[in-house]
């Protein structure tokens, strides 16, 4: 196995920088001493304009790009908004590696979600599983979005041999989440409920569905040294898997929420909510077999959510995003 050496001082762009991925990758390459790490606000760079990325990558030209910038959310969100959630994220995909080519990128790492396997899929859900059946209904404009960003990957290294990969992360969770609950994923949703009730004193704490899906969450920041690996050592065109190899239910979760936020809390559950997908657990064997290993385990790393959150609670509820000074 070959590996990418990374100059400290290559030009790395961060496209997404402000959210839970991003700002992890981040955190990550400033750790390692990366000097030259490129970033740009939604307010000084809209990705869904090809000229203005354009204009962006020719002025910047990024040797290497983590693509971990869309719009994202939970159950709600992408059953209401299923246009903005295609729209959105079919153009950033196509825009930034369209000028990842033309501007002379090294490699481009194309960050997507374990949403883009079938509802039915055999689990743990293998890469070669992709395509093979219909799409969990909740979150089908998400995943379709997803799946064209892992073929537009696949299509320009055919077509103009670009050094592009694609990684599908297991369901995430960290410093920087979404914690306003019209668009939080489960997790993050659970810390806010937990949190109110323990602040107000409340006596239980209602969870969406039946609580028997089974879930597999990987911290964020286990995910950033994924990428980083992968970067430096990971060059097939066949998207990979990210995970931790575990998973459990919704229940079990909101136990483990409970225990460490709001112990004396009841828990109800709203069956006239939806599930999503029965189970999501990915199959990681084939990054296992390269070397790579999650560090963080769940309960370690929902407190440290947890601390990160009370610290930041706020600004994590009012949608605002904490970033390094440098960024």
């Amino acid at each position: 196995m070959s590996e990418e050496r990374l100059a400290r001082n290559a030009r790395i762009y961060v496209a997404g920088h402000r959210g839970l991925v991003g700002s992890a990758i981040l955190r990550r390459l400033q750790e390692e001493g990366f000097s030259r790490v490129l970033t740009a606000t939604r307010e000084q760079l809209d990705l869904r304009d090809q000229a203005a990325v354009n204009y962006w990558f020719r002025a910047n030209r990024p040797d290497y790009v983590f693509l971990a910038a869309g719009t994202v959310g939970g159950i709600l969100p992408n059953s209401t908004r299923p246009a903005e959630f295609l729209y959105d994220n079919m153009l950033i995909h196509a825009t930034v590696v369209h000028a990842a080519y033309l501007y002379g990128t090294r490699k481009l790492l194309y960050l997507g979600s374990s949403c883009i396997y079938p509802r039915e899929c055999p689990q743990p859900m293998k890469e070669e599983s992709l395509l093979t059946g219909p799409l969990e209904p909740t979150n089908e404009a998400y995943a379709v979005a997803k799946i064209a960003g892992i073929k537009l990957c696949q299509a320009y290294r055919r077509q103009y041999g670009c050094n592009f990969i694609s990684a599908m992360p297991t369901n995430l969770y960290g410093p920087n989440d979404t914690f306003d609950l019209r668009n939080a994923h489960v997790l993050p949703a659970l810390m806010r409920k937990f949190h109110e009730a323990a602040r107000e004193e409340t006596p239980s704490v209602t969870v969406w569905g039946t609580g028997t899906p089974r879930r597999e969450f990987l911290h964020v920041d286990d995910l950033a040294d994924a990428c980083l690996f992968l970067m430096r050592r990971y060059a097939s065109e066949m998207h990979i898997n990210v995970g931790c190899g575990t998973d459990l239910s919704i229940r079990k979760l909101a136990e483990l929420m409970r225990e460490i936020v709001a112990p004396y809390a009841r828990l109800t559950f709203d069956a006239s909510k939806p599930d999503g997908m029965p189970r999501k657990l990915l199959d990681t064997r084939r990054l296992r077999a390269m070397g790579w290993q999650p560090r963080i385990d769940l309960r370690e790393g929902i407190r440290k959510t947890y601390e990160w959150f009370r610290e930041h609670a706020e600004e994590a509820i009012e949608g605002r995003r904490m970033t390094p000074a440098s960024a």
